[in-house]
């Protein structure tokens, strides 16, 4: 038997399946993981078994062992993988490591053991490598074995990974290799009764009062049966004594049982909600657009506080009572506190949670809940998609225009493009969602792509949000030199006098932005990135939000020894002179900053719904998903910070960004008011987002894309080529553009139509200490485009004037 395998160790370059025998009587099917011996030197890695074919085994490596006693990817799971593979422009192991989760994978311990007796000349053969001799020394002094964490601990040398392998070439010492789960299952001990009460009832009352801790015990197993141990001796006061004493009278016995870690989720109020006209429309042709065989992708467009996830509850109890899950995903795990109490307090434990900010041992069990069928709703973030539904009836992409619904690592995927393959695969409705769509995926809607559905209304009637523009030049002419302005303050002021609250967005954290000599100019910068620093008044540093550097912060330039001035501000900032300027409101403040385990959103969250504070001040986080109900004053801090960057979706993320948080004011019963401060108030995109007039926007937006040649008319495939040295990065790139210069001139590639655009720096060329460098493909994302982009990425690992440096492709990408 062969077994066709992606191999962890094969790079893009030479990734394809591998083929291995399967050794006689070894259990190996397609989904399971192996342990297989790879390359020249047959080094052990990892490998997932795609397929099994009868065939000639002569010459073959085979299967060294399995890693798992069941497939842990369906096969619906690796046609997955092939597309994350063919589309993304990443390894098939790459796209098997997006899908299973971190639990279930392997760390790796290397010992270093001297191979037997040395020879009497091992000094002679090893005396052009003195460090390598230090190796072996080393090992005789430890007993001839170490693991290769206590080497690099003895031998703090970051070639001695080269020091190994020369002498493992000498053939003087080997290296083992050992496997452990990062995870293991979670298995409990628990006691069972063995005898009928009456016989435990009988023994409590010939024993008398001798043994009272031996009668709770059997007085609490006959009323359940079984219990966990723990909660046994907890509940009755035993010990581990007692339950053992009873086993050996026989009436009782021990038994393990695997127990999943779980997260707790505080349901709220179970307050079920009439669907009004508007959702009662949508929901029935969704439901209708459900039960066909082919249900495809509908977009739900409605304006904030329409009541959209009221429509995605019921079309979830729909999916489930027709005996198949669903899939809810969300782009932040801010907005999973209150969106999961609403959820659990309607489907019970029958919910999953799937997001990065989970435990590693929580989300393995939730994901085997997920597996087994247990969980029949998953709610999740962006790797939520990958969720492994057998029965998958129906996807929610909430929000469905955030950038973090796209993938940072590789593969960079985008949860909607994986959510539209999987729904098509599996025959699942899938649901797109937004107050403010995204332009291609509205494109798609109005032409006929997509299904659309349209919520025009707040629920209950509600009013959207008068809005207000502030010209923040004619606050400073005025004096004002903050970042809350006088018009701000005051209804901020208004709206605590009447027992309400405001949340104020600004999407920049940190005290100011950067700091500049005022006498020669000097603004300190990153050393390992192409960024300014960032002031933070809390710890007195200056950091730069790329890489993680900081410094300690100076009131004098190291240059020249002038006074430093701080510029800009960021959400600290605000805190401060919102403290200083109006001590009575009381202030709290979200963002990566003072998110922290032992500060999680649901914590801020939930102190800001209590009092704590009249006013939240927050990053994007702020801007979507939150409902509270005196909520009835946003303020939009900086308008411009997200408009003016050089990027073609700048105008669709300020639109969006304004109007989301614009609508989180007034979802009930009061009025809600917003203030958008700004320096070009005349500007088009802020102006359309205090109309909160999308359809005006979507019109606007689309013609510029349309002259632009941006998506939705054609793709843009981003080619980068990274390093440390700079002038090898532009060699690359400059290689790579005459490559597919060459390419596109040739008869097979002539009608693919492509614009070639760059060499050009990335927004930020350097990020720790890494330069990058790119060029641009603008054409329609056709599999003819996307094998050429893979062949030259590959040609390109291959090439030996490619080393010290390395080159990816993103499609659509966000930066």
């Amino acid at each position: 038997m062969i077994a066709r395998i992606a191999v962890a160790a094969a790079v893009y370059a030479i990734d394809k399946p591998y083929s291995y025998s399967v050794p006689e009587g070894m259990d190996v099917r397609p989904g399971m993981r192996v342990r297989i011996p790879f390359g020249a030197g047959n080094r052990r890695t990892e490998g997932v078994v795609l397929t099994l074919e009868q065939g000639d085994e002569a010459g073959l490596k085979a299967i060294d062992m399995p890693l798992d006693e069941e497939p842990v990817l369906s096969g619906a799971m690796l046609h997955l993988a092939g597309f994350l593979r063919e589309r993304y422009f990443c390894t098939l192991y790459d796209a098997v490591r997006a899908i299973l989760p971190a639990g279930l994978w392997f760390s790796e311990t290397g010992t270093v053991r001297l191979s037997g007796p040395l020879p009497e000349d091992w000094e002679t053969q090893t005396r052009r490598k003195p460090e390598a001799q230090r190796v072996i020394r080393i090992l005789q002094d430890l007993g001839g074995a170490a693991r290769e964490q206590q080497l690099r601990e003895m031998l703090p040398d970051p070639s001695l990974p080269e020091y190994i392998r020369y002498l493992t070439g000498k053939k003087l010492v080997a290296v083992d290799y050992s496997l452990k789960r990062r995870v293991n299952d979670r298995m409990d001990l628990f006691v069972r009764l063995e005898v009928t009460a009456a016989e435990a009832a009988d023994h409590c009352a010939r024993r008398g009062r001798a043994a009272p801790l031996q009668k709770a015990v059997l007085e609490l197993l006959s009323a359940m049966g079984s219990a966990c141990a723990k909660d046994v001796c907890y509940f009755t006061g035993a010990s581990m004594s007692t339950l053992r004493r009873l086993e050996k009278l026989g009436l009782v016995s021990f038994f393990s049982c695997e127990v999943m870690r779980r997260p707790s989720i505080a349901a709220a109020a179970d307050a079920p909600t009439e669907l009004s006209g508007e959702q009662r429309q949508a929901y029935e042709g969704l439901c209708a657009q459900m039960d066909l065989e082919k249900p495809g992708v509908a977009l739900l467009h409605g304006v904030t506080g329409s009541g959209k996830t009221a429509v995605y509850l019921e079309l979830i109890a729909r999916c489930l009572a027709r005996g198949r899950q669903a899939v809810f995903l969300v782009p932040e795990i801010a907005l999973t506190p209150q969106l999961l109490g609403t959820v659990a307090a309607r489907f019970g434990r029958g919910v999953a949670v799937l997001h990065s900010s989970l435990p590693i041992a929580e989300r393995y069990d939730e994901w085997k809940r997920v597996r087994s069928g247990e969980a029949r709703l998953v709610v999740g973030t962006r790797s939520a998609v990958f969720a492994p539904v057998s029965e998958l009836g129906l996807i929610i992409v909430d929000e469905e225009h955030e950038h973090t619904y796209k993938s940072e690592n590789t593969p960079y995927y985008h949860a909607r493009e994986v959510a539209v393959y999987r729904g098509s695969a599996a025959g699942a409705l899938v649901v797109l969602g937004s107050a403010t769509p995204s332009i291609e995926s509205m494109y798609r809607a109005r032409t006929g792509v997509f299904s659309l559905y349209t919520l025009s209304h707040r629920y209950s009637g509600a009013a959207l949000p008068e809005v207000l523009v502030v010209d923040m030049k004619k606050e400073i002419r005025a004096g004002n030199g903050g970042a809350v302005s006088h018009p701000l303050l005051d209804r901020m002021l208004d709206a605590h006098a009447k027992g309400q609250k405001t949340i104020l967005f600004l999407n920049r954290r940190g005290t100011n932005r950067m700091a500049v000599c005022v006498e020669c100019g000097y603004v300190p910068q990153c050393p390992r990135c192409s960024v300014h620093l960032t002031f933070h008044a809390a710890n007195r540093r200056r950091m730069c939000h790329y890489c993680g550097y900081s410094e300690p912060a100076t009131d004098r330039c190291p240059e020249c020894g002038g006074r430093m001035k701080y510029m800009g501000y960021g959400t600290q900032w605000v805190e401060e002179e919102i403290r200083r300027k109006a001590p009575e409101l009381g202030c709290m403040r979200m963002d990566a900053d003072s998110v922290s385990a032992a500060n999680p959103h649901e914590k801020i969250l939930s102190d800001f719904e209590k009092g704590d504070a009249s006013v939240l001040i927050g990053t994007q986080m702020v801007t979507k998903g939150l409902n509270f109900e005196d909520v009835t004053l946003v303020g939009v801090l900086d308008a411009d910070a997200s408009l003016y960057v050089n990027h073609f979706r700048a105008s669709e993320t300020a639109f969006s960004m304004m109007t989301q948080v614009i609508g989180r004011s007034g979802r009930f019963r009061d009025q809600g008011t917003a203030v958008i401060q700004t320096m070009t108030p005349e500007n088009p995109v802020v102006q359309l987002a205090a109309r909160q007039d999308y359809d005006a926007f979507y019109e606007t937006e689309l013609e510029l894309r349309r002259l632009r040649q941006c998506p939705p008319f054609r793709d843009l495939i981003t080619v980068t080529v990274a390093g440390q040295e700079e002038s090898r990065v532009l060699e690359g790139i400059r290689s790579l553009r005459t490559a597919f210069e060459d390419a596109l001139r040739t008869e097979a590639y002539r009608g693919l139509d492509v614009r070639l655009l760059g060499p050009a720096g990335a927004p930020v060329p350097r990020v720790n200490n890494t330069w990058r460098y790119r060029i641009t493909l603008c054409a329609r994302n056709s599999r003819p485009l996307r094998t050429l982009v893979a062949h030259y990425l590959r040609q390109f690992s291959k090439d030996k004037r490619s080393k010290g440096v390395f080159a990816f492709a993103d499609v659509n990408a966000y930066d």
